[in-house]
């Protein structure tokens, strides 16, 4: 794998931007800057990560409210 230092995602496993997320923002917060249906209605980590992988537009946004948190 090659290096790309122009890219703050680069090693960072989506898990692990769901957990700081839920922990920084809490699912509520999370829910009201992202209405998706798995951070608003009975949302966890699971179910998150597995629509996520699904659906890149969602995960894209996820991605970017990472970005702007950290």
């Amino acid at each position: 794998m090659g290096k790309q230092p122009n890219n703050p995602l680069h090693g960072v496993t989506l898990l692990t931007i769901l957990e700081f997320l839920v922990e920084k923002h809490g699912w509520e917060r999370l829910g009201d800057s992202i209405p998706i249906r798995c951070f608003t209605h009975n949302p966890s980590i699971k179910s998150s990560l597995t629509f996520l992988r699904k659906t890149p537009w969602a995960r894209e946004k996820v991605e970017q409210l990472y970005l702007k948190s950290i």
